[in-house]
């Protein structure tokens, strides 16, 4: 049993704010019904059309979904568009009291609505995330099971400060269904989080070459080959020239079409720990 606020219970049994918006001056919607969480948003602008003056939602999930919907159309309502636009999605669940982190992705949700709704406000497009291959959607999906890009995702770890695949799975869903993407979330940590919020790693200041290639190997046994077997996938180490390292995917990894992060998550895994001038190739073994 999740551990909700007199908040979100109360929201949830009473939701602000459902229905529809006639003649809404925007409309954002977000998720889909096959994923299991969809958010539809309306949103009424002043007659300068700087100011919501109306908010209401209609959505298909959990209560959590209901009371982050809620919560969203309460705050935003009396903004203006950039107010509105600076909301994210920990000030929606700190106004629900908290959420229990499996149950984040709805504040997600809700700050994606919002954004897509602003964005069609103001003529921009906002790439909508929802379990399908959208052509549209800017970036490379990252997890197909709910059609979401390695952009929305680092988005998402970034300002969320999301340290593991566990908390980015709470927090947008990528990553629970057939979990094959897993190593693919894990290499867009280091692009997105930026050296200040990594664990700092301690590495020796001078190797040599003897050193280094005993790090190396060390590193792609204790640190990778596991996770790799954890999927059904496996690397060789083929050689060592200096910074360059050459590994062949082996088993689920041969030959799979996302072998490109996979390599890049088996090179940031060798910078912080070994140093960084190692640049992985792959190559065929």
């Amino acid at each position: 049993m999740w551990d909700y606020t007199d908040t979100v219970k109360e929201l949830f049994l009473n939701p602000r704010n459902v229905g529809e918006i006639k003649d809404a001056d925007a409309v954002g919607e977000v998720g889909s019904l096959a994923c299991g969480d969809a958010l539809k948003l309306f949103i009424k602008l002043d007659a300068g059309k700087e100011r919501i003056v109306d908010a209401k939602f209609l959505t298909f999930g959990c209560g959590s979904a209901i009371a982050s919907s809620s919560a969203l159309t309460e705050m935003i309502k009396g903004k203006t568009i950039d107010q509105a636009l600076a909301v994210t999605n920990r000030e929606i669940a700190d106004f629900l009291g908290g959420l229990p982190e499996e149950k984040m992705h709805c504040s997600v949700m809700g700050q994606e609505a919002l954004e897509v709704a602003i964005g069609k406000l103001r003529g921009y497009y906002v790439p909508r995330h929802e379990h399908t291959h959208d052509h549209e959607q800017e970036g490379e999906i990252v997890c197909s099971c709910f059609g979401l890009t390695d952009g929305f995702l680092k988005k998402v770890i970034t300002q969320n400060r999301l340290q593991s695949v566990e908390q980015v799975t709470h927090f947008t869903k990528a990553g629970g269904a057939c979990g094959t993407c897993h190593l693919k979330i894990k290499a867009l940590f280091p692009a997105s989080l930026g050296d200040p919020q990594l664990p700092n790693v301690i590495r020796p200041e001078k190797l040599t070459n003897l050193r280094k290639m005993q790090l190396i190997q060390e590193t792609l046994e204790q640190e990778v080959r596991p996770l790799l077997w954890s999927d059904g996938g496996d690397l060789e180490l083929i050689d060592i020239d200096g910074g360059r390292v050459q590994v062949a995917f082996r088993k689920a990894c041969a030959g799979c079409a996302s072998s490109g992060y996979t390599a890049k998550f088996v090179e940031q895994k060798l910078r912080d720990l070994v140093s960084d001038d190692i640049n992985v190739e792959e190559v065929e073994g």
